[in-house]
């Protein structure tokens, strides 16, 4: 492959329980993102991120942990978050909220599974940013406000946001609107020369 990986960030529950279905959908959606080409990109968290994580790094994906910890030690120690799976890991010392803007700074495109009001805030600054976002619908949390949401902004920012319940039809979707050629950067590879 030439050119720079598309990086796809995820955001999303770190806790609490998820439905079988919702982990599926996860894991789905890290194979969708693996197979395609692109560079997955999470907070480096534990919950429906590392689903997405453990079945794109399954799928031969390249994966990139931004974390709210300064070390490994306080990564594992003080946030319990994981490490193993990652190929890339980022510390920050920016703390949870800091971390935030660093995940969506560093994403191409931005997706949300579930969420509760850390995810909320991600939403937030990458609509705000005018970031192409996917929401993965039938996970729960935030995604199931977000269409409100979306409509009582009222704001125009240049961000669009993509509703979509199956994991490759979203990731699809989102790269044809982010390749096209109102969107397209050249130093990205076609999804041909992608492979």
């Amino acid at each position: 492959m030439t050119g720079v990986q598309i990086r796809i960030g995820v955001m999303g529950s770190a806790g609490g329980d998820a439905a079988d279905a919702v982990v599926a959908s996860c894991r789905r959606l890290g194979r969708a993102i693996a197979e395609r080409g692109c560079c997955l990109l999470t907070g480096a968290c534990p919950g429906l991120p590392h689903e997405v994580v453990l079945a794109a790094k399954a799928a031969g994906g390249h994966v990139v942990g931004i974390s709210p910890a300064s070390s490994l030690k306080q990564h594992v120690e003080t946030f319990h978050s994981p490490y193993r799976e990652y190929d890339v890991l980022i510390f920050t010392g920016l703390g949870l909220m800091g971390r935030e803007l660093v995940n969506i700074h560093s994403s191409d495109i931005v997706v949300v599974v579930g969420g509760r009001s850390g995810t909320l805030g991600e939403f937030a600054i990458a609509y705000e940013e005018g970031k192409l976002i996917g929401v993965l619908t039938d996970t729960g949390g935030i995604t199931t406000a977000l269409p409100a949401l979306e409509t009582s902004l009222n704001k125009p920012t240049g961000s669009e946001v993509v509703y979509e319940a199956e994991p490759e039809a979203l990731v699809d979707r989102l790269l044809a609107r982010y390749r096209s050629d109102d969107y397209h950067c050249s130093c990205y590879p076609t999804r041909e020369a992608a492979g």
